[in-house]
């Protein structure tokens, strides 16, 4: 059937069906109510909560009533660190300085050195650490509060984080872990431990852990929910996020290894042009005079969703393009022009402020308020 699609933590393909996504996981759609509610707590949504980029949870209710309550949460995300990032890696960080902003509340970043070694046979653990730092720079660089972010690599942190990850692991069995992470008989050892590393930080406070991630990440979370109250812990909550398409088509997700279907942070403005002229898939017609006729189709075009996603935040102005664009009125080329300025607008800033980030990483990782009280503490 061409409707099908696949979404594991490991592989996405084809044109995924987010409702049906929502029924096969068992979680929750964001719905207007959910909504409201952050609205009346906070004053404003974030743009890709009012677009529904952000659009399904688990337990996100339960998160904002125990900041009604006074209680409070943390936030939790992570990295596995790669050789470059591209835009759709910065996409949950950047909504997640929005939800730290807006709550005022602790984040915690794990960068999973060790994990991405393991399950790379050629990578050595000094390329994995060397890619740590380049990717920190990129995630401070987004404007996270330095004194309530902890980022931390599993490498430097093991010893403060192995307590807890024993008493995690020990309620873990391998058949559960095999099939949640996609492993086998062949796999290491070391990749059958990494669940339990991956489960501590949402254990770092007695208060429940707000996780953002893309929806393919929900299974891992699943692991915790189904031990964290035994430990005496909450089960995580997650917020989900669609995935941003790739420059080739409106199907699957943008991949590290295929250099095409990304913007990568690295990108000089020539390159940015280059791929979205020449990659990027259109929704319009074969001609000028077809698509003035006809006009495009937002739905599949991707400069399109990109701008729809994040990249253009007034609503005002996106509904103004959809419509020109739909009438005909404009042109794929014109369209384009529009997302590679934003696109270099935003990859300038981010440029300049991850020379910044050079002279802020052991804030992050060990000078900060929160960073300090991280290392003063065994998690048991």
């Amino acid at each position: 059937m061409p409707d099908e699609f696949t979404v594991t933590p490991w592989e996405v393909k084809g044109k995924v069906d987010y409702d049906k996504l929502i029924v096969q996981f068992g979680t929750q759609k964001i719905t207007e109510e959910l909504k409201q509610r952050m609205r009346n707590l906070v004053g404003e949504l974030h743009v890709m909560l009012r677009r529904n980029v952000f659009f399904s949870h688990r337990d996100l209710d339960l998160v904002l009533n125990d900041y009604e309550k006074g209680k409070g949460f943390f936030l939790y995300t992570g990295r596995a660190p790669s050789l470059g990032m591209h835009i759709g890696h910065l996409i949950p960080f950047i909504f997640t300085k929005w939800l730290q902003d807006k709550f005022n509340v602790n984040l915690y970043i794990e960068i999973t050195d060790d994990e991405k070694f393991m399950r790379n046979p050629e990578y050595t653990l000094d390329q994995t650490r060397s890619w740590a730092y380049d990717n920190i720079l990129d995630i401070i660089a987004v404007g996270f509060n330095p004194d309530k972010t902890f980022i931390f690599q599993d490498t430097e942190y093991i010893r403060n984080m192995y307590p807890i990850a024993v008493k995690i692991a020990k309620k873990l069995t391998f058949s559960e872990v095999r099939a949640t992470f996609g492993l086998d008989v062949s796999s290491n050892i070391g990749l059958i431990f990494y669940p339990a590393l991956q489960i501590a930080p949402t254990m770092f406070e007695k208060k429940r852990c707000l996780i953002p991630a893309g929806i393919d990440q929900d299974p891992y979370w699943r692991l915790q929910r189904d031990i964290a109250e035994s430990l005496g812990y909450y089960k995580a909550a997650q917020i989900h996020s669609k995935f941003l398409p790739p420059l080739t088509g409106p199907e699957g997700k943008m991949s590290s290894s295929n250099p095409e279907t990304a913007i990568y942070l690295v990108d000089d403005p020539k390159t940015v042009e280059r791929k979205i002229m020449k990659y990027a898939f259109s929704g319009g017609q074969p001609t000028i005079e077809l698509h003035r006729k006809y006009g495009g189709n937002p739905e599949i075009d991707v400069p399109f969703q990109w701008l729809y996603y994040f990249f253009e935040e007034d609503d005002n102005r996106i509904k103004e393009i959809e419509e020109e664009y739909r009438s005909g009125k404009m042109l794929t080329g014109e369209l384009k022009q529009i997302l590679i300025d934003k696109l270099n607008n935003f990859l300038e800033e981010h440029r300049r402020r991850r020379e910044e980030a050079k002279e802020l990483v052991h804030v992050f990782k060990y000078d900060g308020k929160l960073a300090k009280q991280m290392w003063e503490r065994i998690h048991e």
